[in-house]
C-alpha cells in the first residue's frame, strides 16, 4: 500500500478533460476519511435481527455514537432507529486553509410483524445497540370455517 500516492491533480479551469475528473475521483478516493464520516459503507449501519419464539432481537453497529445521539421508535411494528451527530470541532486556530464542519443523519427501519410495543428494551455496549423487541403472544385466533 505505500505505493499508492493521490494524484493530487486538482484543476478548476474551465477547459477541464475526461482524465482531470478521473484524476480528481482519485483524489476524493485518497483524500477521504471513510471511518470519521461515515459508520456503514453505504452512508447507513449495519444491523443484525435475531428471532426467537418471545422476542426479536435487533443489533446495530453504531461504532463511536453516543446513546444522546440515538432515537429509537416503535409504531405498528415499524421499529426505526436513527442517529445523528454534529461533529462541530472548535479550535482556536483561526487561520483555516480547509476545515469542514460535520453532521451525519442516518435511518434504519424494518417491520418486524409481531411486535408488542410494551417492554421494549435497548442497552448501547461497546459500539453495539442491543435492542430486544417481545412479541405478541399468539392466541389462537384460527377459526375454523364450515363449508356449507
Amino acid at each position: 500500500m505505500s505505493g499508492l500516492v493521490p494524484f493530487n491533480r486538482r484543476n478548476t479551469s474551465i477547459f477541464n478533460s475526461r482524465f482531470e475528473d478521473l484524476y480528481n475521483i482519485m483524489d476524493d478516493f485518497f483524500n477521504y476519511n471513510w471511518s470519521s464520516n461515515r459508520i456503514g459503507g453505504n452512508g447507513s449501519f449495519k444491523i443484525d435481527i435475531q428471532e426467537n419464539d418471545k422476542e426479536y432481537i435487533v443489533e446495530a453497529a453504531l461504532p463511536g455514537v453516543k446513546k444522546e445521539e440515538i432515537d429509537i421508535q416503535l409504531n405498528d411494528g415499524r421499529l426505526s432507529i436513527s442517529v445523528a451527530r454534529d461533529e462541530n470541532i472548535s479550535e482556536e486556530k483561526k487561520n483555516y486553509v480547509y476545515k469542514e464542519t460535520k453532521y451525519c443523519s442516518m435511518s434504519r427501519g424494518i417491520y418486524l410483524d409481531e411486535a408488542r410495543s410494551d417492554g421494549v428494551k435497548a442497552k448501547l455496549d461497546n459500539g453495539v445497540l442491543h435492542i430486544t423487541v417481545p412479541k405478541k403472544e399468539n392466541t389462537g385466533n384460527t377459526k375454523k370455517i364450515e363449508i356449507e
